[in-house]
Formats: C-alpha cells, structure tokens, sequence
C-alpha cells in the first residue's frame, strides 16, 4: 500500500537532475572555492534558501547570456541560499527559449525607455546619419536593459512566489500531520474506553 504523493514524485526528479554537491565541488571553475561549496546548509531545503535560490537562479538566469549556473553558485555562496535550486532555475533561459526572451526583453526595454517616442522624432536625421550600424546598436541596448528589468523583476516575483509556495506546502504538510495525530489519539482513546 504504497500512496505517492506529487511532492515526492517531484523531490525525486529534482534530486536526479541536479548536481552533487561533490561534482560542483569538483569542478574546474569553482575549484577556488568548493570547499564552501560542501557546506550543508548550502543544500538543504528550508523556508529562508529555497525562495534566495529561486531569486538568484531567476537573477543570474537573466542578467548574463553565458554561465548563469556558476554566477547563481557564486552568488547563494555569500546569501546561504540553496545552491542547486539556484543552479537549476538558471534553466528558464536556455538556447529553446531564448528567442521568446529576446523578443520579451526588447519589449520590455522599449516600453520602459519609450524608445519609439524619441527615435521617431529624429528618425531622418538618424537614418540618414548612421544607418542600419546605429539601429543595431540601439536595438541591442533596448534588449539589455529590457534583461536587466526582466532579471530585477523575475528575481522579486520568484522570492514572493516561491516564499508563498513554501508556506503552503508546509503549512499542509503540518495540517495532515496533526489530522493523522488527531487519528491516532481518538484510536487510542476509544480503545482504552473500550
């Protein structure tokens, strides 16, 4: 009789795809500092690291294009957020999804610098200027700066989210605890009644 619960299904699929703390620690880049990396509070799950992990997995996901992964384990090193789900969130921004977030961050940066607005006043004079190198350019700074908000955002919506997630499962977890107390104490009850 065994019941699987989805948090297990789930705890158990995540446990196969991340890193061991030894295979981070092994690593050539972190060799420097891997020693920090075997620290046991780097890789428990608990209400203060899960949702730091998530925020700078979501940071580093977004503010570099290369090596998300070794700037989120620096980054939970000194904030004692969970390193491996810091690691594994870095994955929203991968090379499948990465045209969806270009075009986001584009956006994004337009909408907040209200780009349009002033190119469009002095788009003759530019066009006939500098031509196509100068709206690369510029469209490429729109971009970053749209990844800058979208990693500051992201990385607040993924410590509220996943700060609240963690409430709730707990906060179920200790209710079917003490419904499954209240069980066996009204089972012992009545058998001593009995």
């Amino acid at each position: 009789m065994s019941t699987r619960r989805p948090k297990d299904w789930l705890a158990r699929k995540l446990r196969r795809h991340m890193p061991t703390r030894e295979a981070m620690a092994e690593n050539r880049y972190l060799a420097p500092i891997a020693h920090r990396f075997l620290s046991p509070e780097l890789w428990r799950f608990t209400r203060r690291s899960v949702p730091r992990g998530v925020a700078l997995g979501l940071f580093a996901a977004f503010i570099v294009p290369i090596g998300q992964i070794f700037l989120a384990a620096f980054l939970a090193l000194p904030a004692r957020a969970n390193v491996p789900l810091a690691a594994a969130t870095t994955f929203v921004t991968n090379p499948f999804t990465l045209p969806f977030w270009l075009y986001v961050a584009n956006r994004t940066g337009a909408f907040i610098l209200d780009i349009d607005a002033a190119v469009s006043i002095g788009a003759g004079h530019l066009a006939r200027d500098q031509g196509m190198l100068a709206r690369m350019l510029e469209m490429g700074g729109v971009t970053a700066f749209g990844f800058v908000v979208l990693s500051i955002v992201s990385a607040s919506i993924g410590y509220l989210v996943s700060s609240f997630v963690w409430k709730r499962i707990v906060f179920a977890k200790r209710r079917r605890r003490l419904t499954e107390l209240e069980a066996r104490l009204d089972r012992r009850l009545r058998g001593e009644a009995e």
